[in-house]
């Protein structure tokens, strides 16, 4: 797949609620994400099954109450970024959070490789 594929495909995927099952398609087995504080678990995730379980962490820990997102914005040859806005609810405490973040990917030899996300607390 191209950048411009990838990237139309990482955001459909994102408006269709079907993130996880991008990451078998869209994401090399060895792929890294990293958040930009420690939640817990580490600020780095390598390899599918790691961010597969940073994934089911966020849907167990967090309730989404409202989502937006912009983009993509592409830097070709290799990278990608999506704005997202969003609204949460801790499902432990009741407790909500209005954020935004910025994902930028990037891509080799036709899957994501890395995700890095940068975010500023609403």
């Amino acid at each position: 797949m191209t950048l411009e594929e990838i990237a139309a495909e990482l955001v459909a995927g994102v408006k269709e609620n079907r993130a996880k099952e991008n990451l078998e398609t869209l994401y090399a087995p060895d792929a890294v994400s990293v958040e930009p504080i420690d939640m817990g678990q580490g600020r780095e995730a390598e390899g599918l099954d790691a961010i597969r379980a940073k994934h089911d962490w966020w849907e167990g820990a967090m309730e989404m109450l409202e989502a937006s997102h912009d983009g993509p914005f592409l830097h070709a040859p290799d990278r990608f970024a999506v704005y997202y806005k969003m609204k949460t609810k801790e499902i432990a405490t009741g407790k909500e959070h209005a954020m935004s973040e910025v994902g930028l990917y990037t891509v080799a030899d036709g899957k994501i490789v890395r995700e890095e996300f940068f975010y500023s607390a609403d």
